[in-house]
């Protein structure tokens, strides 16, 4: 019987292949980096030769695995198994990244982008577990989401559903976001404008303890340090960004009315009064009691839900 699923997760920095069974059990991971400087045809290659080699490894073969699954840090279009850009690497405009795999194999690839894998993931087998229906916002260097509707993944029309950081929390913001809008969740409250609202603060006059002369410097590690020093323009970050991601788990809870909201991404281990704050706000909109049912939730994978998400893709439609 085929047990053995192959889950593959790639973006900017590192390259990674697990082998986990139907449970999501990771049996074995192996982790490369050396796959940014090449190209699109060239990572789809070098993905078929990880595989095989984590499969020689551990004494698999072809036959003993159900199949393989690939989250893609990008736009893709899901029926077709094209990717349409990154902002993480070079090329893979209009690249068929599915095709590509399968002229190797015998069996089932699947292709998705890296939030929906993480998303499933979350659902089968953390924080929604035992649910039916639940969202997933990712908050890192970008924003991103899934949405897990009667145990399977709505997508939409063009594939691209869960866009959660481009939904408008406040036109009026000063910060732009990169797709050029301002006030998007993303430019609000991501790694990636944590430099842009630095140099926002300063420039109105907040002093900060940490000694950074050079925006650009300032990233979630930094932003925690300086939490944990009590940092006035810190806290002063924190509670922004807590505010805005509360106001759109507000605005996703009124569109879809999910019984269950959860966190992730690596933002989200500025810990406890970051996702409190989050929370605060959120119970603060919802006012009628009918929201009490709703829950909020921080990700129980953490930094593995993308690799155990690619694998288990493969059983979206056995869920």
């Amino acid at each position: 019987m085929k047990q053995q699923l192959c889950g593959v997760d790639f973006g900017g920095t590192k390259l990674a292949v697990v082998l986990t069974d139907r449970e999501g059990k990771i049996h074995d991971k192996h982790v490369v980096y050396d796959h940014v400087s090449r190209t699109d045809r060239e990572i789809a290659c070098y993905i078929v030769q990880l595989i095989k080699e984590r499969l020689a490894a551990n004494a698999l073969d072809e036959t003993e695995l159900e199949g393989i699954g690939i989250c893609f840090p990008g736009h893709l279009r899901f029926r077709e198994g094209v990717t349409i850009t990154t902002s993480n690497l070079p090329g893979f405009k209009n690249f068929p990244l599915r095709q590509a795999i399968q002229d190797h194999f015998q069996v089932r690839v699947m292709l998705d982008n890296d939030a929906n894998a993480q998303t499933y993931a979350e659902f089968l087998y953390g924080a929604g577990k035992g649910h039916d229906s639940m969202l997933f916002m990712t908050i890192s260097t970008g924003i991103g989401g899934g949405i897990v509707i009667d145990r399977r993944l709505y997508r939409g029309m063009t594939g691209t559903a869960g866009e959660f950081g481009h939904i408008i929390i406040d036109p009026h913001s000063p910060i732009r976001c990169g797709c050029g809008n301002y006030g998007c969740l993303m430019g609000c409250a991501s790694g990636l404008s944590l430099p842009q609202v630095f140099q926002y603060y300063r420039q109105q006059g907040m002093q900060s303890t940490l000694g950074i002369s050079d925006p650009s410097a300032f990233n979630g590690h930094l932003l925690k340090i300086g939490l944990n020093q009590h940092d006035p323009l810190c806290e002063q970050v924190m509670a922004d960004y807590a505010h805005a991601i509360g106001i759109g788990v507000y605005n996703l809870f009124q569109i879809f009315n999910p019984p269950l909201i959860v966190l992730g991404g690596g933002l989200m281990k500025l810990g406890d009064r970051f996702f409190q704050k989050i929370e605060a706000t959120f119970r603060e909109l919802a006012k009628d009691m009918i929201y009490d049912d709703i829950k909020l939730a921080v990700s129980a994978l953490g930094d593995d839900a993308g690799l155990i998400g690619a694998a288990a893709l493969l059983l979206e439609h056995h869920a």
